[in-house]
């Protein structure tokens, strides 16, 4: 009985007929959970794709807002609108209000949105294994950079350098027309307190820009563009104006000549210079000088010069005011219709208004030019010097009309006083820039 009951438990180890049924039957359970699985993950894929596409549009939305104008407080609203849009899928159980807030990015200050998420359901199968519901998470940042049209009415013009543009000491700017430098290196604006008195407000203006950074006191913070695209020189391809009386001249001035001595009169032409140290009325036109200095800086001047411009060549270099308050300066710029029927007419439009035009040379160092001292100035148009280091510094002032000092560098200090009451539409363009966003998270 043993030996059959043997035989028979042998013969069954030895059955393989039923072991699919058998390995089926076990595998089941694996089956059914990794196929409950991938469909659950594949769902929780497609609400994360989704809820991602939203914050990106919504980040997107909300920076271009603020590319067209930092100061709207309208992003929160178009981020969320985008948000809002993009849902589909999710829309029933996603936030209904995402997170929405400003953010710092690359070095900058509020230069950015940033838009969070999350949509939180219960799946079929791991609600069933876990007993609750899943969330998922979605977060985008974008940043912008501000758009517009820029304009300056005080500018340096100096690129790949530092500091390009400096405001320091007592010094007094009022310049609503707007401070500027295409410099892109940090600090390319530099503007400090007055150490006499930390409280003061020394620059007044409407708008500071500039390729790099700004180092500003805090009350100018928020009239600053930095890192501005599309910032460009109008007159960086402007041709020397031609002139058109190329006779050798010099100036006269008497002995002993004083600011109420008999008057001198000037004719346009070229100067080997010019000492102005007299009592001087000038033709209208052009003066070229050629070299050397245009002193207009003693006390006993008295210069009046209506429809002129200068034309520096060759180095020639810009002293303008004086060790006291006996002389004075007055002088106006040719206007476009001066150019009108002479070869200069083709750049009417950019030559009117210039009072002083720096011929850009080939010398290696720049040309320093100055206002110095006291002294009663009154002047308008644009002061255009390429090559030119221009300081203002002393006791200098000049009187509240439009003027516009454009030159390599400039360097305001000491207990400068100066006004300039340029409007928009008489105040230089210093470029454009249709603004820009990417997201960068």
């Amino acid at each position: 009985m043993a030996s059959k009951k043997l035989q028979i438990f042998k013969r069954l180890l030895g059955e393989k007929s039923g072991n699919a049924v058998l390995l089926t039957a076990l595998g089941m359970p694996v089956l059914i959970g990794a196929a409950g699985y991938a469909m659950d993950m594949a769902q929780m894929y497609a609400w994360k794709r989704e809820l991602q596409q939203a914050v990106d549009q919504g980040a997107l939305a909300g920076a271009w807002t603020l590319a067209y104008d930092k100061t709207s407080q309208d992003y929160s609203t178009r981020a969320e609108q985008e948000y809002d849009s993009n849902l589909a899928i999710t829309k029933t159980f996603a936030d209904s209000d995402s997170t929405i807030q400003l953010g710092s990015y690359g070095g900058g200050t509020n230069n950015s949105v940033i838009v969070s998420a999350r949509a939180t359901k219960e799946l079929p199968f791991t609600g069933f294994i876990v007993g609750k519901a899943m969330t998922v998470f979605a977060t985008a940042q974008a940043t912008y950079a501000e758009g517009g049209t820029y304009q300056a009415c005080l500018m340096a013009l100096k690129k790949n350098v530092d500091q390009t543009f400096v405001v320091g000491g007592s010094a007094t700017v009022n310049a609503s027309c707007g401070l500027g430098a295409l410099s892109c290196e940090d600090d390319a604006i530099k503007i400090t307190v007055d150490p006499n008195d930390p409280t003061k407000k020394g620059v007044t203006t409407d708008s500071i820009v500039a390729c790099g950074t700004v180092d500003v006191p805090t009350y100018l913070e928020s009239k600053v563009t930095e890192g501005a695209t599309g910032l460009s020189n109008p007159f960086e391809n402007l041709p020397t104006p031609t002139s058109t009386d190329n006779t050798n001249r010099s100036v006269n001035c008497p002995n002993g000549g004083s600011a109420t001595s008999t008057t001198t009169y000037l004719s346009p032409g070229v100067y080997s210079g010019m000492n102005m140290n007299c009592k001087i009325v000038m033709n209208p036109g052009i003066y070229v000088v050629n070299g050397g200095v245009l002193d207009m800086t003693d006390q006993k001047s008295n210069i009046t010069g209506n429809g002129v411009m200068f034309v520096l060549k060759n180095g020639a270099q810009l002293k303008l005011g004086g060790s006291g308050n006996a002389g004075s300066v007055n002088l106006t710029p040719m206007e476009a219709a001066d150019f009108v029927g002479t070869p200069n007419e083709p750049y009417k439009n950019l030559y009117g208004g210039m009072l002083i035009y720096e011929e850009k040379g080939s010398q290696t160092s720049a040309v320093s030019h100055a206002f110095n001292g006291n002294a009663n100035i009154t002047v308008r148009g644009t002061f255009y010097m390429p090559n030119g280091d221009l300081t203002v510094n002393g006791g200098s002032s000049a009187a509240p009309l439009c003027f516009q000092l454009w030159a390599s560098t400039l360097s305001i200090s000491g207990n400068t006083s100066i006004t300039t009451t340029c409007t928009s539409t008489q105040t230089n363009s210093a470029g454009s820039s249709a603004g820009g966003v990417r997201l960068v998270a």
